[in-house]
């Protein structure tokens, strides 16, 4: 095989992909993001030794977050953007151990903090070494590969976190810790532990990011979402972070210039900041694979400041319209560097490009009804408890995370469309985009379809559970009359889950299908000890999650 990768929904069938990734990388920009993990496993084992003798490098932190991040499905398929970040690395590893060894601290034995190399070709080599295969016992594999895909939907919420200039130091230390923890011979229960420890810090990192976002620009308010189009030249932002949208506004007020915000970016225009910006004119399109048909249709160019990316044919029209900053990149694409200090990411010359471009292509109108993060869900506190007293509100069901493009996703339109008009969606993530458009109506002027924000913003979610919890004065939150349908794609959406059952939810069902790289064995510890399961029919699925308790009392019965 020419590379083996499995950690999206999309492994080719179902097992991982071997030839090229679904997601369009190639082979060697998949061997290529083996080699940098397996080195960012030496710099992580190194900087964690330093940091106990209160010797830690800071300049680590932003290298593991930004690292771990770019590896991200669908962030990055750029190859000598990874060969460089792969030298880069190696520079600062090679700094640790001379670092270390002036300390007098032991060196890890570990090879990834000995082995060294100078080519593009030799990099791509090693990953026939290092790579998710290496690990020849299929349960530690996989329980391995769990956190490591946690620690990179982690990094991805601390470097938006970054921008934002929040950080937190504890956890910066455990992922390095947790990352050094793969090199090492543990038990399977140590894993596991390692695991639900992640998926802790999961809670603490959103908890972070929902700061930084709130305390740069307000709390999320319920608001009204233009879907059409105005007749400006204008700039199409995706990915997700907000830091970059700013600085993308500053820049084109007053140029002529309209912002749109595309799938996960929608929730931007939930936050008070950036209502101030009269050019910001809505969202346009839908979730991040339909972006090639969309993107054709918005005529001017598109900034992609995270993951999310689908690779453009040759012929794409668009091709040329494609700039990418931050963690993402894209062979071609030009792309803006970090910010300095103090200063604002200079996107001049993308905004010179919009000026020449056609006005967006209406492909839809309306608007759509978001901001319900925790802040705004506690206003309408009253409202919504006395509804669920009343009977109003039968049930509440999680149906957040990722979309994607495989046709059986269709289920969780479906799934919506079937819900009884008494059931309420909670959701977050780009997976919204499967029923936020449908006309599901409201409760009691309580709308059915309640959006927190961006995949982070499950954080909202689980403040809402715990807050239910103690208006209702329950002791465990599985009591709530909340059900967990959710659909995941890509590594983020592994470290909401991790974090969900860290603070104890259980039954949750994950869709369309389980992960392939969770082995046969782990899938039945989550199923045993968190109640994991899989979907199956809408019908099927309807008729288990409304089941009343003595419903399934009378059937266990039968």
């Amino acid at each position: 095989m020419d590379m083996f990768c499995f950690q999206c929904q999309e492994a080719a069938k179902g097992i991982g992909c071997t030839i090229k990734g679904v997601c369009g990388k190639d082979s060697n920009v998949s061997n290529l993001q083996d080699t940098l993990l397996f080195i960012l496993k030496g710099v992580a084992a190194l900087n964690s030794e330093l940091r106990k003798a209160g010797l830690a490098e800071p300049k680590v932190n932003k290298v593991l977050f930004d690292s771990l991040f770019s590896t991200i499905t669908n962030a990055n398929f750029d190859d000598v953007a990874f060969s460089i970040r792969i030298k880069k690395t190696l520079k600062v590893r090679d700094e640790l151990k001379a670092k270390a060894i002036e300390a007098g601290i032991s060196m890890p034995t570990h090879e990834s903090v000995s082995w060294s190399a100078s080519t593009t070709e030799e990099f791509e080599a090693k990953a026939a070494e290092v790579g998710v295969l290496s690990e020849k016992n299929e349960d530690i594999r996989s329980l391995k590969e769990l956190i490591i895909y946690g620690l990179k939907g982690l990094a991805a919420y601390a470097e938006h976190a970054f921008n934002l200039n929040h950080e937190n130091e504890e956890i910066y230390a455990f992922m390095e810790r947790a990352l050094a923890a793969t090199t090492q011979d543990l038990s399977a229960d140590e894993l596991v532990a390692l695991t639900l420890e992640t998926g802790k810090f999961g809670v603490d990192v959103m908890a972070l990011l929902d700061k930084a976002n709130t305390t740069s620009y307000g709390n999320p308010e319920m608001t009204k979402v233009n879907i059409g189009v105005r007749k400006n030249p204008a700039i199409l932002i995706s990915g997700h972070d907000l830091r970059d949208l700013e600085d993308l506004l500053v820049q084109t007020e007053g140029t002529g210039v309209d912002v749109y915000t595309h799938s996960e970016m929608l929730p931007a225009n939930y936050y008070p900041a950036f209502k101030k910006y009269k050019h910001l004119a809505g969202n346009y399109g839908n979730a991040w694979w339909k972006q090639k048909e969309e993107f054709e249709s918005f005529n001017g160019p598109i900034l992609f400041t995270t993951n999310c990316i689908v690779p453009p044919m040759d012929k794409a029209g668009y091709r040329d319209r494609i700039y990418t900053t931050g963690a993402s990149g894209l062979p071609g694409a030009v792309h803006f560097p970090d910010r300095k200090p103090g200063e604002r990411k200079d996107f001049h010359a993308i905004i010179e490009h919009a000026k020449i471009c056609g006005a967006p292509t209406e492909i839809e109108t309306g608007e759509i009804i978001g901001g319900f993060a925790h802040n705004q869900v506690f206003e309408l506190a009253g409202p919504i408890v006395e509804a669920v007293k009343t009977g109003a509100i039968r049930k509440f069901f999680v149906m957040a995370g990722c979309d994607g493009r495989m046709k059986d996703r269709d289920y969780y339109t479906q799934f919506a469309e079937k819900l009884p008009t008494d059931t309420v969606i909670l959701t977050a993530g780009c997976a919204k985009y499967r029923y936020n458009k449908l006309p599901l109506g409201d409760i009691n002027g309580i709308p059915r379809v309640i959006d927190a924000g961006q995949c982070n913003d499950s954080y909202s979610l689980a403040v809402v559970a715990l807050k239910l919890k103690e208006i209702f004065e329950l002791e465990d939150i599985n009591d709530l009359p909340i059900a967990y349908n959710i659909a995941w794609y890509e590594q983020k959406a592994v470290i909401v889950l991790l974090a969900l059952l860290s603070l104890g939810v259980k039954n949750i069902h994950l869709g369309p299908t389980l992960p392939a790289f969770l082995s046969p064995n782990v899938v039945n510890v989550l199923v045993q000890n968190f109640g994991i399961a899989g979907i199956k029919t809408v019908d099927e699925d309807l008729k288990l999650f409304l089941q009343t308790e003595k419903e399934l009392e009378e059937e266990f019965e039968k």
